[in-house]
């Protein structure tokens, strides 16, 4: 696998849809939150206007979260994560931690813009447990430092693409 294709978000058609219907709601919205800056503004005095400033913020992250949604969903693979023998972004992954097979997880490890779509607990390629097993194979024990600075030593059971 390429460093490319490991680096690409794959999202089912149906998060995709989610998503991209998020998008279209967000851009709809756009002169309804320009009017209400508009009202807020003729109400007076802008230094002591909460109404206008709370109005701008909103608009502030509105704006932010579709330059997000169109950024996200133009560099996505729509469809089924290809196949692999080794773990990679978009797989559902089983591991047990430490020596002690009873203490198990099972995550996704994709972005957390899915995780409205599963039940699953979401865990990002970047953060430390995803950086340590991405690329593990089947029955393979990796170590990892935890935010906490704890070692953690975690086998990867088994892996299969989100969905399959």
């Amino acid at each position: 696998m390429t460093s490319s294709e490991a680096s690409k978000t794959w999202l089912s058609q149906d998060a995709y849809d989610r998503l991209q219907a998020e998008l279209d709601e967000l851009i709809a919205a756009r002169p309804a939150i320009a009017a209400e800056i508009n009202a807020r503004r003729e109400e007076g005095d802008l230094r002591e206007n909460g109404g206008y400033h709370a109005a701008r913020e909103e608009q502030g992250k509105q704006e932010g979260r579709i330059l997000y949604l169109k950024e996200f969903l133009r560099n996505a693979e729509v469809g089924e994560a290809p196949t692999a023998d080794k773990v990679s972004p978009g797989m559902v992954v089983t591991i047990y931690f430490d020596d002690d097979k009873t203490d198990t997880e099972k995550f996704l490890l994709g972005s957390r813009e899915i995780a409205a779509t599963t039940d699953l607990t979401v865990y990002s390629p970047e953060s430390a447990l995803g950086t340590a097993i991405l690329g593990a194979s089947k029955n393979q024990t990796v170590t990892y430092t935890a935010p906490s600075g704890a070692d953690i030593k975690v086998t990867v059971v088994d892996f299969a693409p989100f969905g399959a």
